[in-house]
């Protein structure tokens, strides 16, 4: 009997501590991890669920009249039935393209082929090339699956099918609408504001807006945000950029050739192609025409001058806009701004996007508390941001995670997005993870010096094999460094080309051979895994025969059998080290972590050949470990086409002459890396 009490008691007990285990457990905030759990299950539920409404409807061309008169144009999307457009009002989202609204349809019309898409993603799915040696190439090829193309489009017709509007529009100075190409100026930011504004204020939107799109047409996003336009309530940015001079048009005083070039001379085509159906139904826009007459080729004038200018005062005034600090596009191309977006952010991004730096810095600004602003890194590029998305132990897809954002902060339905973790990181040398702290709190700053010791490392001939070790070498040395055109394999080439030259795993998974043109430093092997996260940042002591020069970096991992992958990069023309001191952030040991240069003209500070200069370079936040034999490799660089080529002036100080690093114990180079773990270092 007793037995049979004790036994009923303990089982009561038991039921009780669960109980209370159970209910405390509730208040805990729920973390999605990178699949988003049982929440990530319902999301792609909602998303393929039959559609609310049976059709979309389509008024093409549809003016709006910007403040200062200039008329952009606007396709409209809007949920149908068997009667034409629903009269119901519904959130609306803008999608501001500078590729024309007319290939976004394009677009929009090949995955509207349910057929056709499907085959593809199917087939897309099983392409791979590693065998050989592409898989860059198999990559690419996940983009589609994980659900990039309709971020593109900007047009998403199951997300109109479930009640919402869309409106995608041409940039003022491209595609049918008219005005001069602003690039990303002062007006054209204005635009994004007044654009969303109009959206919210017709009369088939309820009058909460959100923002679709990737690279330029998610930095419309931020503009939008950042201009406070009353009626935007939620935005969705893929590989947007916040601060474009030192991410890719001017990064430490060099010009992102490998994009910029053929990028504005993509844009100046595509704007010139006229509306076909405007001519024959006599409607054709005069004004339009007249503008592209006026202003034809949109930002030639300052990439021809900042290439063929041999000094600043031969520079045409469109150059010296985008260098002097007085400069109207210098301002508005510079990192600010982040600090006044309010709305609900999702962002989607990349270690080695175009825009990495600027995207970990920008959403660290944003005001937001962590259930309304997420980050995404993948471990991709500019065009191959994702991988393989959707599947096991991965995020969701990104059209599928878009409309479950949108449903939260514009229809207000409790999806658990909200819960997703803040921080949704492919740690390089690892796979996924969902974390609440970037950088991760375990990761301490620390030096590791650059010493003229071999490490016996190299399995292919370096310009000097050096080591990376945790006291300042004994010895003084000076080692040359060459410029030379080895980096087009590299990484980094792989950056500029927005992924282009990743299909090669030689370049983009393998940095031997454009170590053959580098300084190399590497470490002992780690016994144990260690984590990389966090901003870097490199101080070196250079010595210049000419007046001028040119340094780049970058911070690898070093496998046992000699694969070095590059996990960030960094670079800096030396006569523009002028660091902003109010933007640049250090460690706790005093040292940069990130050395924020003005990028001014007017701030260039003279090389005084045979003279030692410090330099301090920037490297991209990342996110990565060393698995146990791992080693970390720092590779200096003289040159790093085709990531950037300095300007004219600098060009020609520098004679593209042979460079120093010395390696003076009073005076040490090192790297200031923030460290997890316990290294043999």
């Amino acid at each position: 009997m007793r037995r049979t009490l004790r036994r009923r008691s303990l089982t009561a007990l038991t039921v009780v501590l669960s109980a209370t285990m159970v209910a405390a457990l509730g208040w805990l905030p729920a973390t999605a991890a990178p699949d988003g759990g049982a929440d990530g299950a319902r999301w792609l539920t909602d998303y393929e669920a039959p559609p609310k409404y049976p059709d979309v409807h389509i008024e093409w061309d549809v003016p709006l009249t910007m403040s200062d008169g200039t008329v952009l144009k606007a396709n409209v999307y809007r949920p149908a039935d068997a009667n034409g457009p629903i009269a119901e009002k519904t959130p609306t989202i803008v999608n501001i393209t500078p590729y024309t609204k007319l290939f976004q349809m394009l677009v929009d019309s090949a995955i509207a082929m349910p057929v056709l898409y499907d085959s593809l993603n199917r087939l897309l799915k099983l392409a791979d090339f590693s065998a050989v040696g592409m898989s860059g190439l198999s990559d690419m090829g996940q983009n589609l699956p994980a659900g990039i193309g309709r971020i593109f489009a900007g047009v998403d017709r199951k997300l109109i099918q479930s009640g919402y509007s869309v409106a995608v529009v041409d940039v003022r100075g491209t595609g049918f609408s008219q005005g001069v190409w602003d690039v990303f100026g002062e007006r054209e930011q204005l635009d994004a504001a007044e654009i969303v504004d109009w959206a919210g204020s017709q009369p088939w939107s309820t009058g909460d807006v959100g923002m679709t799109g990737a690279s330029y047409c998610a930095i419309n996003q931020l503009h939008a945000a950042q201009k406070g336009s009353k009626a935007l309530k939620a935005i969705f940015p893929v590989d947007a950029g916040n601060d474009l001079s030192h991410d890719i048009i001017n990064t430490g005083g060099g010009f992102g050739v490998g994009f910029l070039a053929p990028w504005i001379v993509t844009v100046n085509t595509t704007k010139v192609l006229p509306d076909l159906i405007s001519m024959l139904t006599g409607s054709f826009d005069w004004t339009w025409f007249e503008d592209r007459v006026s202003s034809p080729f949109t930002m030639i004038d300052a990439l021809l001058g900042y290439y063929l200018s041999a000094t600043p005062e031969l520079m045409p005034s469109a150059t010296r806009e985008v260098f002097e600090s007085t400069g109207s596009r210098h301002k508005a191309w510079l990192g600010s701004g982040a600090d006044k977006v309010t709305v609900p952010t999702f962002m989607v991004g990349s270690w080695f996007d175009l825009f990495a730096y600027s995207e970990v810095k920008a959403f660290e600004q944003i005001p937001l508390s962590s259930d309304k602003k997420k980050l995404m890194m993948g471990n991709g590029y500019h065009i191959t941001p994702l991988a393989r998305h959707g599947e096991p132990g991965t995020p969701p897809r990104l059209d599928v995670l878009q409309r479950a954002w949108f449903d939260k902060w514009l229809k207000g339905i409790d999806n658990g997005i909200d819960r997703y973790d803040p921080f949704t990181l492919f740690q390089q040398g690892g796979g996924w993870t969902g974390v609440d702290a970037f950088p991760r709190p375990d990761a301490v700053h620390r030096r590791l010096y650059l010493s003229g010791a071999p490490s016996g490392t190299t399995s292919f001939p370096a310009a000097h094999d050096g080591s990376l070790t945790a006291e300042p070498p004994t010895d003084s040395q000076r080692l040359t460094v060459t410029p030379g055109l080895a980096t087009i394999c590299s990484r980094d080439s792989a950056q500029i080309t927005a992924g282009i030259t990743s299909v090669f795993d030689i370049c983009a998974k393998d940095s031997r051979v454009a170590e053959t043109s580098a300084l190399t430093f590497t470490s002992l092997p780690v016994d144990q895994p260690t984590i990389i996260s966090g901003p870097i940042a490199l101080h070196l002591n250079t010595v210049h025969d000419t007046t001028d020069g040119y340094w780049t970096a970058t911070v690898n991992d070093v496998a046992p059998d000699g694969t070095s992958t590059a996990i960030t990069s960094g670079q800096l023309v030396s006569s523009m080290r002028t660091i902003d001191e109010p933007k640049s952030t250090r460690s706790a040991n005093g040292d940069y972590t990130d050395p924020y240069t003005t990028l001014a003209i007017s701030d260039r500070q003279p090389v005084v050949p045979g003279e030692p200069i410090v330099l301090d370079i920037s490297m991209r936040a990342t996110d990565a470990i060393l698995k146990p034999g791992h080693r970390l490799r720092v590779d200096v660089f003289a040159s790093n086409f085709p990531r950037a080529v300095p300007f004219g002036p600098t060009l020609v100080d520098s004679k593209l002459a042979p460079q120093h690093l010395q390696l003076d114990p009073e005076a040490p180079s090192f790297v200031n890396i923030p460290v997890g773990g316990n290294p043999r270092w």
